[in-house]
């Protein structure tokens, strides 16, 4: 027997609640009827025409996407608009969209937390914690078995996360031992004041830009060393996560595939 897609949705909003949303955000349901059935979900990063492909050609009812695609107020989404087409497509081949995106950030477990998971942290807490409930917010900080080389920590956050043109960049010194670990899924420059008074020796997150990067470390080499994934790759181990909130409510009723293409922009990459 399947689920209903608003029985999805309260699954969900158990594990991610959209309280936790910050005020900008959109998350939640975009389209689809709460008591249509759901028997299969694809569960991606990105809400794009690649991932809206691989639903239709799984005949996946539900999408669910960390990244909200109407994240701006519209006053229609007509279907020469390139995200009012996904929306009818969507509609037309019977599939919903929801979108989970800072309420997943701030959960417990959250994005986050996969990253730390698929790094290999351990005694995680949160990197910015709630004033209503420290354990929950955003980033978390944790330790690593055992304190190891910042050329091997890189090497291992590369390891850790699927392989894009970005690539894994870093800074620091290769021989400095890393042992605490900060970490944020998506961009996360302006956590980098957090990251420091943590302790971390070394902080992982995605589009750091130049300046806020060069000024920390001009700060002094006792800071946190920095590595800097891709937005997508930083956030994709958040979708075994939900995935599994999923599996674990409904069992068999409901098959969960997690989306394997690569959406992050960036598709070439060249060295002079």
């Amino acid at each position: 027997m399947s689920a209903t897609l608003a029985e999805v949705i309260t699954a969900l909003e158990r594990a991610y609640p959209p309280a936790l949303a910050e005020s900008w955000d959109a998350v939640g349901l975009v389209c689809g009827d709460p008591a249509e059935p759901v028997r299969s979900v694809l569960i991606c990063v990105d809400p794009v025409e690649s991932t809206v492909d691989e639903a239709l050609e799984l005949g996946a009812d539900l999408v669910l996407a960390h990244h909200p695609l109407l994240l701006r107020g519209v006053n229609g989404v007509p279907a020469s608009d390139p995200k009012g087409r996904l929306v009818h497509r969507l509609i037309r081949a019977g599939a919903a969209l929801y979108c989970a995106h800072t309420n997943a950030d701030s959960a417990d477990p959250g994005v986050s937390d996969a990253l730390a998971e698929a790094i290999g942290l351990i005694d995680t807490v949160p990197l910015e914690p709630r004033p209503d409930a420290p354990n929950l917010g955003l980033g978390r900080v944790g330790e690593l078995p055992e304190a190891e080389p910042f050329a091997a920590f890189v090497d291992r956050v590369a390891k850790a996360l699927p392989a894009t043109a970005w690539g894994v960049r870093a800074a620091g010194d290769a021989e400095r031992m890393i042992r605490r670990v900060a970490v944020c899924g998506g961009a996360g420059d302006s956590m980098l004041g957090a990251a420091t008074k943590s302790g971390a020796d070394a902080y992982v997150t995605a589009d750091l830009r130049h300046h806020p990067a060069g000024e920390h470390l001009e700060k002094g080499a006792h800071l946190p060393a920095l590595v800097d994934v891709s937005h997508w790759a930083s956030e994709w181990p958040w979708c075994e996560q939900a995935a599994r909130v999923i599996r674990e409510t409904f069992g068999g009723n409901v098959a969960v595939r997690v989306s394997a293409r690569r959406t992050d922009p960036w598709t070439l990459a060249a060295s002079s």
